[in-house]
Formats: structure tokens, sequence, C-alpha cells
């Protein structure tokens, strides 16, 4: 129990931001998506290294995949991209939001 009570500072230090970073419920800070180059990911296999090049290609700090049919939260996120897949799991389209 001791342990516990020892290790508790360093585990809230650990979950605070880094000096001057303003924390922002939802976004990831210094990244806001811009799908402007994401075109060339038309039609490639939506694949962990191909969400990775997106997510790079527009400045996302957050990907999330949707299937056809697939249920979306409404919300929306400046640091997010969309990777909508068709059927066969190639990328059909990239939104940010």
């Amino acid at each position: 129990m001791h342990k516990i009570a020892l290790l508790a500072p360093l585990l809230l230090a650990a979950c605070t931001t880094a000096p001057g970073e303003t924390p922002v419920h939802g976004e990831t800070a210094g990244h806001k998506c811009d799908n402007a180059r994401a075109g060339s990911f038309i039609g490639q296999p939506g694949t962990s290294e191909t969400g990775a090049a997106i997510m790079k290609a527009t400045n996302s700090g957050t990907l999330r995949w949707a299937w056809p049919n697939s249920a979306l939260t409404m919300d929306f996120r400046f640091d997010r991209v969309t990777v909508v897949l068709a059927s066969d799991g190639r990328v059909a389209r990239i939104d940010c939001g």
C-alpha cells in the first residue's frame, strides 16, 4: 500500500502537459487535418502503413477508419482524418473531422 502512495505523484506528473502547452479536449496540439494532399491514397489498401502515411500527409493527430455502412459519431475534430473504406478494404474517401 505504501508503494502506491509513493508512486502516485509520479503517475500524476506523467499526465500533465508540457510547459506552455494548453490542453484542448479532443484535439492533438500542433495537428490540424488538411486533406489537400490525400488524393493519392484513394484506391490503396486500408492498412496500418497506409493509415500512418495518410496521417503524415494530412498533418492529423488522430486516424479514424470507417467501413461501409458503419455508424460514426458526428463530433468534429480539427486534428482527425477519417478514412472511408470500400467493401474490398481499399480507401474510398478521405475526410477531415
